[in-house]
């Protein structure tokens, strides 16, 4: 196989079964430390973003990997768990099958790691850890049976899903460990102060250098996460406080100027975003004067499954003393310091007024 075996491919799970040159870890991989090994030194200075969609469903990978953590397993293995919590209690897996889908995840990281070796060995040959921020990053975790969670239901983040790993070399920093909070737009902030550019728009990160150069042991007081249409979460040093919408989970809408990447064209209907229709009209983002198409939703519209799931409540969780997130503090003092908190920050953000509505803010 070779890579134009990619142009029939397009979407994710049409992948099972090929060789490893085809596998995400390789044609994400392969490209970065070729593009180093030709243009290294070549430039005064230089930005190589890599995707790397590697670890994701399927949990397919060719031998040695597939059967490296579990070879006794007989018959095609797992690779694609159900997307639900409960699913050995409800009987949709057993221990064993469950056992089997996490050595297929822990099989493709072996694979991506494979790759991404080969990606350091390239940074050696060339010196480059002596000049070059090196950044690995990702967008969020993988339920593999924590709670009974599989895959990325509707259901509130936890840890699994958000704590997520952040790796930086800096070479003017020595080797260490940071418990300082960070959220993925920290990264823009980062890099942009790195290599001095001025930024012109409104954004919410915060350069990461202070706490990179041991100046700061925080940055920040607190992150947001969360998905559309779904609870939003406010993490602190200490507290995470899961606001789940107060009744209907209305009013609801997306606002964007990208409707043409949104996910309105997919083969999973239960996925997909509905297209903008007569309920739309222009607006402005926060903080911004581009335009931007604002479509309400109500309820009866097709939007996708997670904004339909029930919800469960709020959650709030004493990260010191509870990392598993067991206890529930909802209800107590501890909640509504929070939930002033949280509106704090959201009006500091200049969100519609809908979303405090939308959450019983």
């Amino acid at each position: 196989a070779d890579l134009a075996t990619l142009d029939t491919l397009d979407s994710r799970d049409y992948r099972c079964g090929l060789a490893e040159v085809v596998k995400y870890a390789a044609i994400g991989n392969r490209p970065f430390f070729e593009w180093l090994d030709a243009h290294a030194g070549a430039f005064e200075r230089f930005l190589l973003f890599v995707d790397e969609f590697d670890p994701h469903e399927p949990f397919d990978t060719p031998e040695p990997w597939a059967g490296k953590y579990d070879p006794q397993w007989e018959g095609p293995h797992l690779v694609w768990p159900p997307y639900m919590q409960g699913a050995v209690a409800q009987g949709v897996l057993d221990a064993r099958q469950a056992r089997q889908l996490r050595s297929c995840y822990g099989a493709k990281l072996s694979m991506i790691d494979h790759w991404f070796g080969r990606v350091l060995d390239a940074m050696d040959r060339h010196a480059l850890w002596d000049d070059t921020l090196f950044i690995v990053c990702t967008d969020h975790g993988h339920y593999l049976g924590e709670k009974d969670i599989w895959g990325k239901p509707a259901v509130p983040v936890f840890n699994p899903l958000g704590h997520i790993p952040l790796l930086v070399h800096h070479p003017e920093v020595a080797p260490g460990a940071r418990s300082a909070l960070s959220t993925g737009v920290d990264l823009f902030a980062t890099i942009a102060e790195v290599f001095g550019v001025e930024v012109r728009q409104r954004t919410h990160g915060v350069s990461l250098l202070p706490v990179l150069r041991g100046q700061a042991a925080q940055v920040r007081d607190h992150v947001l996460t969360g998905v559309w249409g779904r609870e939003v979460c406010l993490v602190t040093p200490r507290h995470k406080y899961v606001r789940a919408p107060a009744a209907a989970n209305a009013p609801l809408s997306m606002l964007s100027n990208r409707w043409s990447t949104m996910p309105t064209i997919v083969m999973d209907r239960d996925l997909a975003l509905p297209l903008p229709d007569g309920r739309a009209f222009l607006d402005r983002m926060p903080g911004s004067e581009v335009p931007v198409i604002h479509q309400p939703y109500a309820a009866g519209d097709a939007v996708p499954f997670w904004a339909r799931a029930r919800f469960g409540g709020n959650h709030v969780y004493d990260l010191d003393a509870d990392p598993a997130e067991e206890a529930n503090l909802a209800g107590t003092a501890v909640e509504e310091a929070l939930a002033g908190k949280l509106r704090a920050v959201l009006a500091q953000m200049g969100v519609p007024q809908a979303q405090f509505a939308r959450l019983g803010l």
